[in-house]
């Protein structure tokens, strides 16, 4: 494609969003911009300096300290330290919702996020890109599947990277994700009005990836 042209896709706790926006990024020759790495790297800087993540004016005093990298080979660097595995931990997940809700945190990454968007193409995947993060993307899908089969997929991910939890401990996860995410004052999870819905709870990743393709391919052409 000649042009610049931006993919925001949203959508609830472990919808796939990840995996599919990087391998439709690497299949159209865009960078990959995600998001949920800067929140949950965010929220293991918060651990590290043993500040509670529920204490909203706590966390927000971190953010001069804070710095956030995302390389192209998937490593995310936060304030110097490698913290690309650390972030996908049972502990950053089931806190991640509560520094994500906090405006002054939500304000100084989407900040960083716009920049990469206004500089390449990009596919950038999240839970309010499409409604807040980049509302004049060219493309907006928002993608959902059940809690079971995201609890599923999440616990999967989990287990192939050595990451120790149990399947309802990632259900109960998802649901308390969902609530957060949902119901926070600033920017809440929710489809665009002028999204595409993309249920992937039937279908595998192969598939998901080439239905996203054919949506970016009619809203943008070739």
């Amino acid at each position: 494609m000649d042009k610049r042209v931006v993919v925001a896709i949203d959508g609830p706790a472990a919808a796939g969003k990840s995996t599919i926006s990087k391998l439709v990024a690497k299949k159209l020759g865009f960078t990959y911009i995600d998001t949920g790495a800067m929140y949950r790297a965010f929220t293991s800087y918060v651990l590290d300096k043993g500040v509670d993540p529920k204490n909203e004016e706590a966390c927000c005093k971190l953010i001069p300290e804070v710095s956030i990298e995302l390389f192209p080979d998937g490593r995310v660097i936060c304030s110097g330290k490698d913290v690309t595995r650390v972030i996908r931990e049972p502990l950053v997940s089931g806190n991640v919702s509560y520094i994500a809700s906090y405006k002054d945190i939500r304000l100084a990454l989407v900040e960083l996020q716009r920049k990469l968007a206004n500089k390449v193409s990009v596919v950038m995947d999240g839970r309010d890109i499409g409604t807040y993060v980049l509302p004049n993307a060219d493309v907006k899908i928002f993608m959902v599947a059940s809690v079971e089969e995201r609890a599923k997929r999440r616990y999967k991910e989990n287990m192939e990277k050595g990451i120790a939890c149990t399947f309802e401990d990632i259900v109960a996860d998802v649901e308390n994700r969902d609530r957060i995410d949902s119901s926070r004052a600033f920017a809440p999870l929710r489809p665009a009005e002028d999204s595409i819905r993309l249920d992937t709870s039937k279908l595998n990743i192969e598939e998901v990836t080439a239905k996203v393709l054919e949506i970016i391919k009619e809203k943008v052409g070739e």
